[in-house]
């Protein structure tokens, strides 16, 4: 069947894939929002184990994904896996870490006899859910802003003494950390930090039976979701208004094209739908329980994160739709990267398609597990009487 379709159609089709699993992603980030959030909401050991023992049945499902996404976009679009892992290795072995140490974290924290003592890994908890939510949303900011890399597949036909030929040089002098000092890519990184915090307060209100660390999660939930929504409409508004890197569907050749994306949203209109329902069930997920805490608390997650999806999902179609290069090049416009010209080849764009059709399966799967984890909400006596705790 898919090795009948076009290759423009697979190479379209894998980036919606690469899209939703990017989305879903930014949604499970919520767990790195709560780690930051331990000793805020957290005021006794008690209660910081009931918030560790809460997002640690669910940091598993974060990074699992993250790993899916970075394989799907790997095996999609080598390309762009080449140029980016290559180049920005900075920036990239910073978000490794951050995740190792995660694992870590919840692996040591409560051993017996542990010689750094609880502290030292909440606050390595902190510093993946800082360090993973912040330079994310930096890098996937870079596929509006572009990088500083070139691109010149000829190489492989020149190989000089013992080198290997390389196709993707990096020119930014810090290999991606760059990135993060870019106001506007660091407007997006704030942005999926906040967010991942309000999702963490929501997914707290929807999981935990106690009176007085609800309070707290009240407060902060206003706290958190006045900057959120400060560096999103920052992001946005910006994001419409700037000259975007548009490709001639005849020529390929890049050029700049002023409000690039804002001419996308509209071009595109299931898109801009999907992107404003986004946005609203965002917005309506964290003002409900704000203005009805009592009736709304526990179903502001769902609100907001099928909001995050949306919004996040429409946004990558954003920067690959509509004859968009989705990572651009600073350097040499001619440099950047498309769907077209940094995917798979058609024979293995369609053998993967078939293994994707098992993706309905491994949602239907995450559902099943998530609601058995979840059968309850959570309190401190449940945590004491548990024969696992983190």
């Amino acid at each position: 069947m898919f090795e009948t379709f076009s290759h423009t159609l697979l190479q379209q089709y894998w980036w919606i894939i690469v899209s939703l699993l990017g989305a879903i992603v930014v949604f499970l980030m919520f767990v790195q929002g709560g780690q930051t959030l331990i000793y805020t909401i957290g005021k006794t050991d008690d209660e910081r184990t009931v918030l560790v023992n809460l997002l640690g049945r669910k940091w598993e499902f974060t990074f699992t994904t993250l790993v899916t996404f970075g394989g799907a976009f790997f095996a999609s679009f080598p390309l762009f896996y080449s140029t980016s892992f290559g180049g920005a290795y900075w920036v990239w072995m910073l978000i490794l870490i951050a995740f190792v140490v995660q694992a870590v974290s919840y692996e040591y924290r409560q051993k017996p006899n542990n010689l750094f003592g609880k502290r030292t890994y909440e606050t390595l908890m902190f510093i993946n859910g800082l360090l993973g939510t912040l330079l994310i949303g930096t890098a996937v900011a870079t596929f509006f802003t572009g990088s500083e890399f070139s691109v010149d597949k000829m190489n492989l036909t020149r190989i000089t003494g013992n080198l290997m030929p390389v196709i993707s040089e990096w020119k930014g002098m810090a290999n991606g950390l760059e990135a993060a000092f870019n106001l506007q890519n660091l407007s997006l990184g704030l942005t999926v930090f906040f967010l991942s915090r309000v999702l963490a307060l929501l997914y707290f209100m929807n999981r935990i039976r106690n009176a007085e660390m609800m309070e707290r999660v009240k407060k902060q939930l206003l706290y958190n979701a006045i900057p959120f929504v400060v560096f999103f409409l920052t992001f946005a508004i910006w994001l419409m208004l700037i000259k975007g890197f548009a490709v001639n569907p005849v020529s390929k050749e890049v050029s700049m094209e002023p409000f690039k994306y804002f001419h996308n949203l509209i071009e595109m209109p299931v898109v801009a739908l999907l992107f404003v329902l986004g946005v609203i069930f965002v917005l309506l997920g964290i003002i409900r329980p704000l203005v009805a805490f009592e009736k709304c608390s526990t179903k502001g997650i769902w609100l907001s994160g099928a909001g995050t999806i949306l919004t996040v999902f429409s946004l990558f179609l954003l920067a690959g739709f509509n004859n968009t290069a989705y990572y651009p090049s600073t350097f040499d416009l001619q440099s950047s990267l498309t769907i077209e010209n940094s995917s798979s080849s058609h024979y293995t764009l369609a053998a993967m398609s078939y293994v994707s059709l098992l993706v309905p399966f491994v949602i239907a799967y995450i559902w099943y597990a998530w609601r058995s984890i979840d059968n309850k909400k959570i309190d401190i006596e449940e945590i004491n009487s548990e024969s696992h705790v983190y």
